[in-house]
Formats: C-alpha cells, structure tokens, sequence
C-alpha cells in the first residue's frame, strides 16, 4: 500500500511505527499521534519470526499503534535485491497472524546517514553506535515518510 492509502486506512491521532529490518535485529521508531515527528523506541532481537512478530504485536499494543512503515532496501539503481525481497516476505508473513496496514519506504542509504550523524554529530564510539543505530534507521525511515507524507498535495 502507498504511504497515502496507509494515511487514509488508518484512525487520524493514531501512531505508526517505523521499522528497519536487520538480519539480526528490528529497529523500531515511533511517531507521535500526530504524525509529525518519529523517534527511536526500541531493538528487537531476532529469535524466531513468531515471536519477532510477537515483540511487536506488544509494542504495538502498548502504544496503540494503527500502522507501520517498513524500510526497504533497495539497489541504488531502484531495483529489489534479496534484502527487498525478504522485507517484503516479513510484511506478508506479518499479515497472515494480524491484519495491520503497512507501506515501504524507500530506505537506500538510511544507515550510513544515520551512521554518519552518530559519527560526525555526537561523536559516539563503535560499541555506542552499535547499539544505538538501527533504532534510530528506523527513526529516519519512518520520518522520511511522514515528511513525504506531509508534503504530497492532498488527493
């Protein structure tokens, strides 16, 4: 679904969350209900898919959540690699425990953003960024999508 049909489907004054899905790990960002601004909530460890879905069916819960954006990866040219394919295969696998609507978000270059802010802005060392980082790819994700969200005339 496009970040405009996810607007519609989903209860104004409501949060979405973000995710940036790792091999290892979900970094999970929330917005506030107004959907303006997105800040990094959490890490969820991967262990196995239903309890992954289970950690964010409680966040989820915990937070009233009515919808997500998920990053995903593509090639620099635009194509779908296997990391694109696998965020796609999270979303349907998603969907088959709890209906919840959900969009993509284009998230090319987010880490090494978000790198390089932790790097050059606050300065923090390796074992600091590592724990801090994909919380808050999922931060700029899902920001890159309420701003984009924002600035779509209205249809």
């Amino acid at each position: 679904m496009t970040l405009d049909a996810l607007s519609a489907s989903t209860p104004p004054g409501t949060a979405w969350l973000g995710l940036d899905l790792g091999e290892k790990t979900i970094g999970v960002a929330v917005s506030d209900t107004s959907r303006m601004i997105a800040s990094p909530l959490s890490l969820i460890r991967k262990v196995k898919f239903t309890q992954d879905a289970e950690a964010l069916f409680k966040i989820m819960n915990g937070r009233s959540v009515s919808g997500l954006v998920i990053g995903l990866p593509l090639n620099m040219d635009g194509t779908e690699g296997p990391r694109a394919q696998s965020c796609r295969a999270f979303a349907r696998n998603l969907q088959r425990l709890r209906a919840v609507p959900y969009a993509f978000q284009d998230e090319r270059l987010s880490t090494s953003a978000v790198e390089r802010f932790l790097i050059e802005d606050l300065d923090l060392n390796r074992k600091r960024r590592a724990d801090v980082v994909d919380r808050t790819a999922a931060a700029w994700i899902l920001q890159g999508a309420l701003d984009r969200l924002r600035a779509s005339p209205p249809a």
